[in-house]
This record gives structure tokens, sequence and C-alpha cells, in this order.
């Protein structure tokens, strides 16, 4: 599932195609993917006419702002957005469709059909679910190390579970909770309550490290992720131990394994990251 800096790859990149581009008609042919409003017509009929002024991301998930609506979407497992001319053929699994005055077209596909959007009035987007239960942005200039502190204080999860929480902070998924909890020197089934001072203020620097590395090489590409132009992700070439289970780690050399935790496929370094500080 594409993360915080998959997402925002996608929203830099289509930010440059598709700002000041006005919908001349929108084709949907999967109509379970549109979650608000129930009544598809009514969601394309919405949009016809609008223009698209800004994209924007809250955690995971895509807000484009037009003239008078916000639309959200979060691609799930593997959703995709691409801009190509209207006479250009399709990929099979194009679900839905922005058709531009322009002859372009915006188009999202979705091999799994996983993927959601949620169309509201400018205004109402950030105090309507899906978004208003969303827990900090990691990067944002706003977010301290005392309110993550609080929020793992609270719930006695393993912290890998309370990192994959939304609600707790958004952004995070599989990999880079694997990641940063690496850096940290954290075992991932610690107790997010039993973590000490300096253990938080660790992970606190390993998240905001590890996602703006992220960011930077345009997201990992470790399944089947691509950007708005279908360019990969470099970031999988800097992985300490997501998808390196029998590997060496590049710190100690001890053999990085694989267990699960909080139901996720999990990858650790048993020198590095010990359940228990000595």
């Amino acid at each position: 599932m594409p993360e915080l800096p998959e997402v925002e790859t996608v929203r830099t990149t289509l930010s440059k195609l598709i700002i000041g581009e006005k919908i001349e008609r929108v084709i949907v042919t999967w109509p379970k993917m549109i979650k608000y409003p129930d009544d598809v017509d009514q969601f394309t009929y919405a949009l016809e006419g609008q223009t698209f002024r800004s994209v924007s991301r809250r955690g995971k998930f895509l807000i484009f702002y037009l003239d008078d609506y916000a639309l959200i979407s979060h691609l799930r497992m593997e959703g995709r957005y691409g801009v190509s001319h209207k006479e250009v053929e399709e990929h099979p699994h194009i679900h839905v469709r922005f058709r531009f005055e322009s002859a372009q077209e915006l188009r999202y596909g979705d091999v799994r059909k996983f993927g959601t959007m949620h169309l509201f009035p400018i205004g109402e987007e950030l105090t309507r679910l899906p978004l208003s239960q969303l827990g900090p942005e990691p990067l944002d200039n706003s977010f301290r190390v005392e309110e993550l502190a609080q929020r793992l204080k609270r719930t006695t999860r393993a912290v890998k579970g309370a990192l994959l929480d939304q609600t707790v902070i958004v952004g995070l998924g599989n990999i880079y909770v694997d990641e940063a909890l690496f850096k940290a020197k954290i075992h991932p089934e610690k107790p997010a309550n039993l973590l000490k001072d300096e253990e938080v203020v660790k992970l606190f620097d390993a998240i905001i490290k590890t996602l703006s590395e992220a960011v930077k090489l345009g997201g990992s590409s470790v399944k089947s992720y691509v950007n708005g132009q279908g360019e990969m992700g470099m970031f999988q070439q800097q992985l300490n131990v997501y998808g390196r289970k029998g590997q060496s780690c590049h710190t100690c050399g001890m053999e990085i394994q694989r267990t699960v935790v909080s139901g996720r496929g999990t990858h650790t370094c048993p020198s590095c990251q010990p359940i228990f500080a000595p």
C-alpha cells in the first residue's frame, strides 16, 4: 500500500500535470469506489465544469481541490493516477476518468478495485470521515516529540501496531515503520507505553528522517508503486531491514529476521533491536 512518501510523490507529480485543467466529463465504471455522495450521478454531475486548483495530502490521502469541491482519494493497495490524451488506449483496469476540455484525461486505475473517493464541498473535507479522525502529520512543522510521546503512552499495544494506527500518527505503513524502528534501535514488539523518554526522542527523529529521505527519493517501488508519470521510486535501494530477510544487517552483520507483529510481516535485526535494552 502506498505510504506517505509515495502519496506525496504522486501529489507533487499531479500538481505539475492537472492544475488549471477544467473537467468536461467524469466517467465512472466501478461505482463502488465512490463512497460519498452515494449517488454516482451526483458525483459526476458536481465535478463537471470544475477546475483543478491544487493537490494536497493528508496522511495517505490525496485531496484534489477544485473550484467548489474537495475530492478525497485513497489509493489503497494498488491504485494509480496517470494523465493521458483521451484517444490514447487506456489500461484495462481504469475505473474513473476525468476528461478535460483540453482532451487530456486524468485516469485512476486500480487492479484490486480497493481505492476510494469522497467528494465534499470545500470546508467540510477535514471535518468529515475519512479525514476527521486522523492523527498528526509527521512532516508538519507543528509536530512535536511531546505529542508523539503522549499518544504512545496511551496504548499498551506493540509500538509497531501503534505506529500503523492512522489515528496515532498518519502516513506510516509497514515499510517505513520497520525502517524507522530500526533507525531508532527499538524492537517492534515493545509495548508503546513502556518506551523510555530517550527512545521516543530517537523514534521521533527516525520517523522524520526516514520519511524525509523517502520523499526525496520518490518513495519505494517495493511492490507496484509508480508516480503519476509512471516513474518508480528509488528509496528501496536505501532499505535497512524491510524485505531483507536472511541478508546481513548493514550495521552489525547479523542476519535480518522476519516475524509477524500486529498482524504484519515485520523485519528486524536481532542485535540492533533487542526486545529489552541491556
